[in-house]
């Protein structure tokens, strides 16, 4: 059993799956393809990513890829905690230059569909994170964009309080929003 709630942005989703406990430990299904359509969600994953985060406040994206290996990313956090960030950029949307952020734990076991056609990234809120992701397109270092994590038009609050962020150099360098010239259109997806 998967629960499906709709965020301020209908085209990201929090999925809920089920964990069913007893003295052993857990089961969860993560994801099922048929169950994920019935609920309107269809999609062909490519690729599974693991990544690590040592220390809180380490700061990923915001990260995405044009067409055409735009990429839709179902994630989730199985040790630690997580903020993780969807911002729509797609011009002529409703929501364009809104975005979702929705905490990911281990312990709430919630995971967050980002479709095609938005931006991505995730800041720790707790040391030793990690993060799993399923994305639907290749990797793709000529398409590859992103958005500097602080762009003032976004105004995400990351929920650093006196915590200096960790970024990656090229992270550090990304261009804002306004910025971008490699940006979707609504209904691209």
């Amino acid at each position: 059993m998967i629960d499906i709630e709709e965020t301020a942005i209908p085209d990201v989703k929090i999925i809920r799956p089920k964990r069913f406990g007893d003295d052993r430990g857990f089961f969860s299904e993560v994801w099922n393809a048929k169950r994920m359509k019935e609920a309107g969600l269809v999609v062909s994953f490519v690729q599974d990513n693991h990544a690590f985060s040592a220390e809180k406040g380490t700061i990923r994206g915001l990260h995405y890829q044009t067409a055409p290996n735009a990429q839709g990313k179902l994630v989730r956090v199985t040790r630690g905690v997580a903020l993780d960030v969807a911002v729509d950029i797609r011009k002529g949307s409703p929501t364009f230059a809104r975005h979702v952020a929705v905490e990911l734990s281990a312990e709430n076991w919630a995971q967050l569909w980002v479709p095609p056609g938005f931006a991505h990234g995730y800041c720790t809120l707790s040391d030793n994170v990690e993060f799993l992701y399923k994305v639907t397109g290749d990797y793709s270092p000529e398409d590859e964009a992103g958005i500097l994590y602080n762009d003032p038009e976004l105004a995400i609050d990351w929920r650093l309080g006196a915590v200096t962020p960790i970024l990656s150099e090229k992270d550090k360098i990304l261009p804002r929003l306004a910025d971008q010239d490699r940006l979707f259109d609504y209904g691209d997806f």
